[in-house]
C-alpha cells in the first residue's frame, strides 16, 4: 500500500496528542544523555512518564463518555507534572543546562496548558 498517511484515529488528530508525542521525542533525546547509572531511575521514570501523557490522551478519546475522557486527562496532566519535577531533579544533578531546562520547561507548560484548555471544553 503506497501513498501518504492518513491518520484513522480521532486522537491522531488532536493537538494535544500531537505535541504530547513532540514532547515525548524531545525528553527521549535529552534523557539519553544522562548518566549510565540513572538508566533504571530517573531516565526510565521520565520517559515513562512522558510516554503516559500520549498515551492516556489516546486511550481516554476512545471513551465514550465526557467524563471518561476528563478522567484520563487528568491522568495525562499528573503525568506531565512527574515529567517536569524530574526535569528539576535533572538539572539540580547538572544532567541537563539552564537553557535546556528552560526550553523543556517551557513546553510542559505550554502542553498544560492546552491539556487544561481542551479539558475545559469537553462537554
Amino acid at each position: 500500500m503506497e501513498g501518504k498517511y492518513e491518520p484513522e484515529f480521532k486522537f491522531e488528530k488532536l493537538q494535544i496528542w500531537q505535541k504530547a508525542m513532540d514532547f515525548g521525542e524531545d525528553i527521549f533525546k535529552t534523557s539519553s544523555s544522562f548518566p549510565k547509572e540513572e538508566l533504571y531511575n530517573l531516565v526510565s521514570q521520565i520517559r515513562r512518564a512522558t510516554d503516559s501523557i500520549a498515551l492516556n490522551i489516546s486511550e481516554g478519546s476512545i471513551e465514550q463518555s465526557s467524563l471518561e475522557f476528563k478522567r484520563f486527562l487528568n491522568y495525562a496532566i499528573r503525568s506531565l507534572a512527574e515529567v517536569v519535577t524530574c526535569l528539576h531533579k535533572a538539572k539540580r544533578r547538572f544532567y541537563i543546562d539552564e537553557l535546556q531546562f528552560e526550553k523543556l520547561y517551557k513546553e510542559a507548560f505550554h502542553l498544560m496548558n492546552m491539556m487544561l484548555a481542551f479539558k475545559s471544553k469537553i462537554n
